[in-house]
């Protein structure tokens, strides 16, 4: 069997099923397990399946939106190496946005001090944490807030995103993928992002390794539009690469 055969089982097979295990496709394609481990990377790496323990499961059986509360509870090493990364990136003296997500959340508890700096966001919990700096200069969004995400959407939001400028914007995503770019499953969200990927003179994506390979329902930006990309050591180099091959710096956190 050619790779692409296989490639197709492999991506059929997990959509008929709640997910495919590397043993027992290696027995069933008589292949190595190595093989099938190479398999799922690259079908991963085009939004086609997500690698769990032991195997994969194909992205439809994820097509679902957890809350800021879930996110939250997941990933939080990764989430907290990303912030400090992305900390290096934000000016002293300036201005930021930062989007609604628990890695940006994680970021604006680390804000550095003793600037001149402005934020602008989305996000209820982020505002929440922000308010409290004497040092820093908030500006909310309006608009109708989604209890799922607690992120301020729909037209109000853009428009007044249309009127301003700000030097880095600090953007989460639910999925990243080499040919879909950066996608959020909700259409309202997307809009927001889309403005805000526009008004900054640096775009600045965080987003844990789990993200990466995942496409869902409303693209927002493309790789192209982005200048780094903050992650974790769980992305694999080879990866990186050809993400970097689009564009955007890779920093593994």
């Amino acid at each position: 069997m050619h790779q692409h055969e296989r490639h197709q089982l492999i991506v059929e097979r997990s959509r008929s099923q709640s997910r495919v295990e590397v043993a027992v496709l290696a027995a069933e394609l008589d292949v190595t397990p190595e093989t099938i481990r190479r398999d799922l990377t690259v079908l991963e790496r085009h939004g086609l399946v997500r690698r769990v323990h032991g195997g994969a499961i194909a992205i439809e059986k994820l097509a679902f939106e957890p809350t800021t509360q879930m996110r939250s509870e997941q990933r939080t090493a990764e989430k907290s190496a990303i912030a400090q990364r992305a900390r290096e990136l934000v000016p002293v003296d300036g201005s930021i946005l930062l989007d609604a997500g628990t890695s940006t959340l994680a970021l604006a508890h680390l804000l550095p001090t003793g600037g001149e700096l402005t934020v602008v966001t989305n996000s209820l919990s982020i505002a929440q944490v922000v308010s409290t700096r004497e040092d820093v200069a908030l500006y909310l969004l309006g608009g109708r807030v989604r209890a799922k995400t607690l992120a301020s959407v729909g037209s109000w939001s853009v428009d007044a995103l249309r009127d301003i400028h700000v030097d880095v914007a600090f953007i989460g995503t639910n999925g990243l993928t080499l040919d879909e770019g950066l996608t959020t499953p909700d259409p309202s969200e997307a809009s927001v992002k889309r403005a805000m990927v526009t008004v900054a003179q640096r775009v600045v994506v965080l987003a844990d390794h789990s993200k990466i390979g995942v496409a869902h329902f409303s693209r927002f930006g493309r790789l192209s539009d982005v200048d780094t990309i903050v992650t974790d050591s769980g992305l694999d180099p080879e990866t990186a690469a050809e993400l970097e091959a689009h564009g955007p710096e890779v920093v593994r956190a």
